[in-house]
């Protein structure tokens, strides 16, 4: 029952990273009002950190390093700052020091803290991929502590809001479900023996039967689930599931732009297709899910999103041509079309969209000398059907001065001078 594994558990560990690091600067070794400090110009160590923590969102890490490590001389034992400094290490590609950094925050280091941070448990099983049990073992003892810290037994990640809510609960709750995630893709992984063993489907089925206990709207869980179904082959299932996914997203990021919870947010907003607050990576995997069970038109959608707030993104515009390319193969055998815009365009026609995209794919997958080798040799071989085909790219929408084009009201338009196309510059805001 292989699967492709998405990395779930890597959000959950950056995303307890970045809870206990801002709970951990405001709250850890404050001064004393009765106690002067030392020096107007020597920094605190919660300064420091949150210094570092903005490098590491900046991708700046030898700058983060250089300000943890001034943290660490003022308190060498400090956990948030030992664990800054793992994840530090672990991007700058210094692995052996990072996984040494994250054995230190747990027992039975001598120096480990009385209560461990479930993101050293995550970071380690990332770095345990040719030991499958080593890496579920790390998973299910990072859940005991999330699970520790929802029910009040080990300290909250972070401190309560203004109004009296525990902000961190919700927090927790998304964390414990991308483990279980990540332990179900780990049983997936066709790379590994667990894929074929008798008790995968099961233990699958078992733990995100936990993971949607703890959050039952979690679109992640939703879309593992609807991975399972898929290997199941149970296809009108998993197409079920997708749906549900994707509705929970709109959820999500509804509720976030109105200041609600969730659960108070409509599944079905305004804005079907901004996911402002799912993960990139996640919105992919639900568009890639999508065209696997030929609901391309909702792949599209999906897509058109991920593109809104990154247009350089390379596995998008993969897609988007794959998709525009199977719905022009099944116009051609006359299959007919399971979307409005499908319905409307001829094969022609979805072929040249899907060129325009793929080309685009290919441009930028060079100009980011992008990794995945295979994507570009799938893009290679589809544009060369299409020049087969007899299919070229679509004509740019400018006449021979450059002065626009006129709409069926003879109206002209200047394209994207004035940025009216555009609701932004394209750089994703960091909260």
């Amino acid at each position: 029952m292989g699967r492709t594994r998405t990395k779930a558990s890597k959000k959950a560990a950056k995303a307890a990273l970045t809870t206990s690091t801002t709970s951990t600067t405001s709250t850890t070794n404050p001064t004393p009002p009765s106690q002067p400090t030392t020096s107007q110009s020597t920094p605190s160590v919660p300064s420091l950190l949150t210094k570092a923590q903005s490098l590491i969102v900046q991708c700046s890490y030898p700058l983060a390093r250089r300000f943890i490590e001034r943290a660490l001389a003022a308190d060498p034992a400090h956990p948030a700052a030992r664990e800054m400094l793992g994840v530090v290490l672990l991007e700058m590609g210094e692995v052996e020091g990072a996984r040494e950094t994250f054995q230190s925050l747990l027992p039975p280091h001598p120096n480990a803290p009385a209560h461990p941070p479930p993101a050293a448990h995550l970071y380690l099983a990332q770095l345990s991929e040719d030991d499958p049990h080593a890496a579920l073992a790390h998973y299910l003892a990072a859940i005991d502590i999330l699970h520790a810290q929802l029910e009040g037994k080990t300290p909250s990640l972070s401190p309560r809001r203004d109004d009296g809510l525990d902000e961190s609960e919700s927090e927790i709750r998304t964390n414990i479900v991308r483990v279980y995630v990540g332990m179900v893709e780990i049983w997936m992984d066709p790379s590994y023996d667990l894929c074929f063993d008798p008790a995968a489907e099961s233990t699958c089925e078992s733990l995100l039967a936990r993971a949607l206990d703890v959050d039952p709207s979690n679109p992640e869980a939703l879309l593992a689930l609807a991975s399972v179904r898929t290997s199941q082959q149970r296809p009108d299932e998993a197409l079920a599931l997708l749906r549900q996914s994707h509705a929970a997203m709109q959820g999500q990021s509804h509720a976030a732009m109105q200041g609600q919870s969730p659960a108070e947010a409509p599944s079905n907003a305004d804005e079907p297709d901004t996911h402002a607050h799912t993960p990139l990576s996640t919105r992919l995997a639900l568009a890639k899910m999508f065209i696997e069970l030929g609901a391309y038109a909702e792949a599209l959608g999906v897509l058109q999103g991920v593109l809104a707030a990154d247009d350089g993104e390379v596995e998008a515009w993969y897609l988007q041509g794959w998709a525009f390319w199977l719905m022009g193969e099944r116009a051609r055998e006359g299959g007919g079309g399971e979307g409005e815009g499908e319905e409307e365009l001829g094969w022609e026609e979805l072929w040249r969209d899907a060129r325009d995209c793929l080309e685009t794919c290919r441009a930028l997958h060079i100009a980011q000398d992008h990794p995945d080798a295979p994507l570009l040799e799938h893009v290679q071989e589809l544009l060369g059907r299409l020049d087969q085909a007899g299919i070229e790219a679509s004509p740019v929408d400018m006449d021979a001065d450059g002065e626009g084009w006129e709409d069926d009201d003879g109206d002209a338009s200047d394209g994207d001078e004035d940025g009216d196309a555009s609701d932004g510059d394209g750089d994703v805001e960091m909260e």
